[in-house]
């Protein structure tokens, strides 16, 4: 792959929760100038990344539910149409883990349908399983719900939950869903032969804060 290539796998992540203002504004800087996907960002930065990357080729995307997933369905939903609204084009939304943990799969279904349905045609889905929590059962299980519910993404995790991201969970996820649907990883991911290794795996897209440093690699 290419540099440009590589760029172009990224969600520049920018979702610590101590991140200040000019923190986030150099994020956009770095993200701009790398040309990655998008920058993911926490709903209060959306507007402020899209005016901060206005005339790059870079996206803005933003997190719903997150991190735990434990939000009703309905406060996931105007999440979504608010950060739609302001300039979000990705939203990337934790599922109800603990339903799903509890067997309760029509629920998650519709809790993820929810935030699909306020996407519309106008922004992407991805859909965070957090596998850290799960078994191979329930991974298998989200990917699936997340495909009917026509979510475009199924993702490894929030990169706050335990542990990091398995390649072993990439080549299920991507083993489980059909080729409509793509891979994103995220978790532990630093170095250029992460991201590439997960890239082979089956992943189309990279969450990650270290861009800089995995595209100095390149």
């Amino acid at each position: 792959m290419t540099q440009d290539e590589v760029a172009r796998t990224i969600d520049h992540a920018l979702l610590k929760p101590e991140l200040t203002a000019d923190e986030v504004l150099a994020g956009c800087a770095v993200a701009a100038e790398a040309g990655v996907a998008t920058v993911c960002c926490r709903p209060v930065d959306v507007p402020r990344c899209v005016s901060a990357l206005a005339g790059s080729s870079v996206g803005v995307s933003t997190v719903i539910g997150f991190p735990h997933g434990a939000n009703l369905t309905a406060t996931k939903v105007f999440e979504a149409q608010r950060a739609i609204e302001q300039g979000a084009a990705e939203l990337d939304m934790v599922l109800q883990i603990g339903e799903l943990c509890s067997g309760h799969l029509a629920a998650v279904l519709a809790d993820i349908a929810g935030v699909v349905d306020a996407a519309g045609d106008v922004a992407i889905v991805k859909v965070i399983l957090e596998t850290g929590f799960l078994t191979d059962q329930q991974k298998v299980a989200a990917c699936q719900l997340a495909e009917e519910a026509g979510a475009e993404y199924v993702k490894t995790s929030t990169g706050f939950g335990p542990g990091v991201a398995p390649l072993e969970d990439v080549r299920l996820m991507r083993a489980t869903v059909s080729p409509d649907v793509k891979i994103k990883a995220s978790g532990g991911i630093r170095t250029l032969g992460d991201l590439l290794a997960f890239v082979e795996a089956g992943a189309a897209r990279i969450g990650t804060s270290s861009t800089a440093a995995i595209l100095a690699e390149r």
